[in-house]
């Protein structure tokens, strides 16, 4: 995958200029140590697991540790001698990632996904719903549809009959005009009006997409159709040698035999439309499909946009919704283990490919998701179960008797079993409390004035703001009745 993953990889050179890949992935890896260790089917079924750091060279980092360069990851990779196996396993881990992500406090949805540079089928993604989310995700509101953008299905429309306009279509000037919105205004059109062509290698050869003018484009879905491994725009020189044209004047009318066009279901519902000369400043008005020029391949290219029609059911339509994305599930099959050699001998004494399954969670992106999750105005509000802290005590009283108090509080609290951060810094109490809910401690236990007076202290709820006075003797008590509700 040195070109598949494309500019994400990153790529160096050691002193002897031998090329390096830091790993953005691990499927190459460990394959290849099945391969040399895992001979027979009474070996299988293998699931190998590894918490690690991942790199990838992501144009734009951002949020946080939403999106970065090094991140960590939990990736396991599992064999199999038949597909049964691998569903048996694929649906194990599918409901182990489900009760992860509930005990982490993070409520996620399944969503279809693309599998990208990784490749497999069935492959599946779990989504916390958030705005601050950089993935996109339709979801229907009448069924149980969910999918991420790159891969969320756009009904077909139905095709109307091809016809010729009367006269053919003309060719008109439209002096430097190359964008949708220009060449729209210009003409007086609705931008629906217009066909894109948009020219593509697809594994080495040139394919003209053709989307309507107010769509955009879903390279992913472009690459399925195409059934290519690798696929990039054409280049400026491309589009010149094969249209005669500059960028931005494109049109299916009149290309190389040797270009496939493939076109967008929707453009089989367009008629009269305007399209690039393949003539510098020029466009065609008044073009059809099946008259003015062929349609090899059609497809779904387009990206669903909110609204849509739900394309499994007849009642609902997509909403979009923005997330981040916490873990994917793929089912492999043997592209890695026929490429790497990791074979097995059946029952029967022949040797299969083992079929394979992988798995991904995003450990250093799910505590910002958690995060995300739960918060308020004060800052973070940690779920008990995944708190770096379970109780922060509170030292807002200085002197000897309430540091012994305090330090005899933490000591017993650490017996019980709970994770405890004693703040005894030389600062003012509102410090101290802004810092303990901007931290987010589930439980706080506050040693104050009244610890001298009364010898009692006050044990906080950081979720909801519930609080208790208690004595010293019932703080282990109070601290676990709180905790039940955090």
């Amino acid at each position: 995958r040195w070109e598949a993953f494309g500019p994400v990889l990153f790529r160096l050179q050691d002193r002897s200029e031998r090329w390096f890949a830091l790993g953005p992935t691990h499927e190459e890896i460990v394959t290849d140590l099945v391969a040399r260790d895992v001979a027979s089917y009474r070996q299988l079924p293998l699931n190998l697991y590894q918490i690690t750091v991942k790199f990838r060279d992501e144009p734009r980092p951002r949020a946080g540790i939403v999106r970065v360069r090094e991140f960590i990851m939990k990736d396991a990779y599992s064999f199999h001698i038949s597909a049964e196996s691998l569903e048996e396993t694929y649906q194990a881990m599918y409901k182990a990632y489900l009760r992860i992500f509930e005990r982490l406090g993070i409520e996620t949805v399944a969503v279809e996904a693309d599998p990208g540079a990784i490749g497999g089928t069935d492959t599946r993604e779990f989504m916390l719903l958030t705005p601050i989310g950089e993935d996109a995700v339709f979801m229907c509101g009448q069924c149980d549809y969910r999918a991420n953008a790159e891969c969320a299905e756009v009904r077909d429309c139905g095709h109307m009959e091809p016809r010729r306009r009367d006269g053919g279509y003309e060719l008109v000037e439209t002096p430097g005009m190359t964008t949708i919105e220009q060449v729209s205004g210009f003409l007086g059109v609705e931008p629906q009006q217009l066909v894109k062509t948009l020219l593509y290698q697809a594994d080495g050869r040139m394919v003209a997409a053709l989307i309507r003018g107010d769509r955009e484009l879903n390279e992913a879905k472009l690459a399925r159709a195409m059934g290519a491994s690798q696929l990039r725009m054409a280049t400026a020189d491309e589009i010149a040698e094969v249209t005669g044209a500059p960028v931005g004047f494109s049109g299916p009318v009149g290309l190389p035999e040797d270009v496939l066009v493939v076109a967008d279901h929707e453009v089989g519902c367009c008629a009269d439309f305007v399209v690039g000369a393949n003539r510098a400043d020029a466009h065609l008005v008044g073009v059809n499909w099946g008259s003015d020029f062929v349609v090899d391949r059609w497809a779904d290219l387009r990206m669903a946009v909110h609204g849509d029609p739900c394309p499994r059911c007849e009642q609902g339509f997509l909403a979009l919704h923005r997330a981040i994305e916490l873990g994917h599930l793929f089912k492999l099959g043997t592209r890695y283990s026929e490429a790497l050699g990791a074979y097995v001998d059946t029952e029967e004494s022949q040797q299969v490919p083992a079929i394979m399954g992988c798995y991904g969670l995003g450990v250093s992106r799910c505590v910002a998701a958690i995060v995300e999750a739960h918060h308020d105005e004060d800052g973070i509000c940690w779920p008990l179960s995944v708190a770096p802290f379970e109780v922060g005590i509170l030292q807002v009283e200085p002197g000897e008797e309430p540091t012994r108090i305090a330090g005899d509080l933490t000591q017993e609290l650490e017996e019980a079993g709970w994770e405890v951060l004693w703040d005894d810094r030389d600062e003012r109490a509102g410090v101290k409390f802004k810092d303990a809910d901007l931290i987010g401690y589930p439980i706080q236990v506050v040693v104050g004035k009244k610890v001298l007076t009364e010898h009692l202290v006050e044990v906080r709820r950081r979720k909801d703001k519930a609080q208790r006075l208690v004595s010293l003797s019932d703080v282990k008590a109070a601290v676990q009745e709180l905790a039940e509700g955090a």
